[in-house]
């Protein structure tokens, strides 16, 4: 084998980390620098992140991820069942109902218990 049948091998990594790459030095190079308190405060996570590590936090922040990771992978498997759903028929469509029906019970309940709930 010669070395000109890897060429579209070559061109296709050196398209992709270019792709990935580009951006990215565009942005640093482009990009503004003016930090302020709205741009270096925490996003999402609840408490500061350069502090000490072992200091106390609620944890209601992470059951409502646990939640969230829950719902979205259940979700997840709606994929795969819609495009299967003729070849799958009516008992593939009705079990799938029956998985719908207890994922909305278990939404309902954690709804009502106020574990969606943020103070």
């Amino acid at each position: 084998m010669s070395l000109e049948n890897y060429l579209p091998v070559l061109l296709f990594i050196l398209v992709g980390l270019a792709v990935g790459v580009a951006p990215q030095v565009l942005g640093f190079l482009l990009g503004p620098r003016k930090p302020d308190a709205a741009k270096t405060s925490p996003y999402e996570c609840g408490f500061e992140a350069f502090e000490d590590a072992r200091m106390k936090f609620d944890v209601r922040y992470y059951l409502v991820a646990i939640l969230f990771i829950l719902f979205d992978l259940e979700i997840a498997f709606l994929f795969p069942w819609a495009v299967s759903l003729k070849q799958i028929g009516p008992v593939g469509f009705w079990s799938v109902m029956i998985f719908l029906a207890i994922l909305v019970v278990g939404f309902a309940y954690e709804w009502k218990k106020g574990a969606l709930d943020w103070e």
